[in-house]
């Protein structure tokens, strides 16, 4: 995949052997280099989730912003991330949104959604992102799922963490943000109404909303992706995303997976 954004490629590998050493010591618990490379051609745009001609690209970089240094203004890991733009105004048709889902229909398929501990990312989030939607105005962790409830027959919605942003993190690459406990979650369709989660739930009570006791069979995942829209216009990116054990991190020749010590 080619980036389209950011810092020449020259640029960014007179950092990189720098960048190894400080994310060697800077990952905590998570190792240092990838254990496995991720099963790249699984990972991608899903075109039926994408409205427009939004951009969801693996790229170099940011590194960024001009006065910002440290940690804070380079990729979390390695030396490359998602970049993602979409636009509000740009599409034919009553709804002008775009919208993006960068994901993985196939690795994720099957796994209990139930078994879901850890989720989140951080992000490199810009002040004219909040400008014009305010510091929530970031991306998203999608899950599509069977909710199988008994209360409910729909096989089919889709489990959206809503992050809450900190201005502090303007122009520059923000901590972990941890979806267990930041933002809100909410479902799709009949499944929103059928658990009174169609507006939002903390995780803890959508969990245990889907957590059907009477059901057979348990709710499961459909496919993980990161996406953004259809709301508010927005160009950034993202990377470290953790589902459960596992990092993914995104870089502009691939994704690799680092596991969690």
């Amino acid at each position: 995949m080619n980036a389209r954004f950011g810092v020449s490629r020259g640029k960014a590998l007179a950092v990189t052997a720098l960048a190894a050493i400080v994310a060697s010591t800077l990952s905590g618990s998570v190792s240092a280099l990838a254990d496995t490379q991720a099963r790249s051609e699984h990972w991608g745009v899903i075109a039926r989730n994408t409205s427009g001609s939004p951009v969801a690209d693996l790229r170099d970089g940011p590194y960024g912003s001009y006065d910002k240094t440290g940690t804070d203004a380079r990729p979390p890991y390695g030396t490359g991330s998602l970049g993602i733009e979409v636009a509000d105004e740009s599409v034919a048709g009553s709804d002008h949104r775009e919208k993006v889902d960068f994901g993985n229909e196939v690795d994720f398929y099957g796994d209990p959604v139930l078994g879901l501990q850890n989720v989140g990312f951080r992000v490199f989030q810009t002040h004219e992102n909040v400008v014009v939607g305010g510091t929530d105005n970031l991306p998203n962790i999608r899950f599509e799922i069977d909710p199988n409830l008994t209360t409910n027959a729909t096989n089919y919605s889709t489990l959206v963490w809503v992050p809450a942003g900190d201005s502090a993190d303007e122009n520059q690459w923000s901590p972990y943000i941890d979806a267990t406990s930041n933002g809100y979650w909410y479902l799709t369709g009949a499944a929103g109404g059928a658990t009174d989660c169609a507006a939002g739930c903390a995780w803890a009570d959508i969990k245990a909303a889907l957590d059907d006791s009477g059901s057979v069979d348990r709710p499961i995942i459909y496919s993980a992706a990161v996406g953004k829209g259809r709301d508010k216009a927005w160009v950034g990116a993202v990377d470290g995303l953790r589902i459960n054990r596992t990092i993914y991190d995104f870089e502009a020749d691939g994704v690799n997976a680092r596991r969690v010590n």
